[in-house]
């Protein structure tokens, strides 16, 4: 293979990338396919270390890197210890995604929503950015029924998870600046409802009907898989810093 085929075949060879919230769902998938571009992956989880473990030794066997990284992302010593993982892995921090969310969990307090979607997305970032270095990007992943929740009212079940995540979109934002500093890109892909996750899953369990109603408005839902190529995609894009890539269903918010 010439020296150009090969960098077409691992775009991210020698690059480093965190992607939070993924040991399964929209960031599992996002982490294999950007192993498979070339990068180390950090996989991050919350409490299913086998889930975990899982996705690297999926990568592993098709001949990428990966380890797995325990952390709690409300836990400001756990996101230290994550964002420095991937230095004391691979020697490099050159990709953030942020893709953990939540905030339908039960038991985790009325602020949980809050403190997740927005307090820890702004301190994971700025854990990250202290070991990158310019050129690197920073991915934040989100919905239409968030990014768009000023102009556009969602379901009730949802409305409370919407509001806290376009509360951490704007946040990160503000940083913009900062960012443009150190000459590190920051990019929001917002999607809709997507089909098979968590987040649909509690929806639909909160609003029977929900999805089945959202599938039909938008003519189709995206999969884990198709999104997460888009979420992918966005890692090496030429676009501006502060651009958001609106995937699926943005007729519906936009017109």
């Amino acid at each position: 293979m010439t020296e150009q085929g090969t960098a077409q075949a691992a775009p991210l060879a020698g690059k480093t990338a965190i992607v939070t919230g993924s040991s399964r769902g929209i960031g599992a998938s996002t982490a294999k396919i950007l192993a498979g571009e070339g990068a180390a992956v950090v996989i991050n989880y919350r409490q299913k270390a086998p889930r975990a473990n899982k996705i690297v030794a999926e990568i592993e066997a098709a001949g990428g890197r990966a380890v797995a990284v325990g952390g709690d992302l409300t836990n400001a010593d756990d996101v230290e210890k994550l964002a420095q993982a991937a230095i004391d892995g691979f020697g490099s921090l050159d990709i953030l995604v942020l893709n953990a969310s939540g905030g339908m969990e039960s038991g985790l307090g009325e602020d949980y929503a809050l403190r997740l979607n927005r307090d820890a997305q702004v301190a994971m970032l700025k854990a990250a950015v202290q070991r990158m270095k310019p050129g690197s990007r920073v991915v934040f992943v989100t919905s239409h029924q968030a990014h768009f929740i000023d102009s556009v009212p969602t379901m009730d079940a949802y409305e409370p998870v919407a509001r806290s995540k376009h509360a951490g979109e704007l946040a990160l934002r503000e940083l913009l600046p900062w960012l443009e500093e150190k000459g590190i890109t920051f990019v929001v892909v917002s999607g809709d409802m997507i089909e098979g996750t968590i987040t649909a899953t509690l929806l639909e369990r909160a609003a029977p009907g929900a999805i089945e109603s959202r599938r039909e408005a938008a003519g189709k839902l995206y999969s884990v898989d198709e999104f997460a190529a888009e979420v992918a995609k966005m890692v090496t894009a030429e676009v501006p810093s502060g651009h958001t890539e609106l995937v699926g269903g943005a007729e519906h918010f936009t017109g």
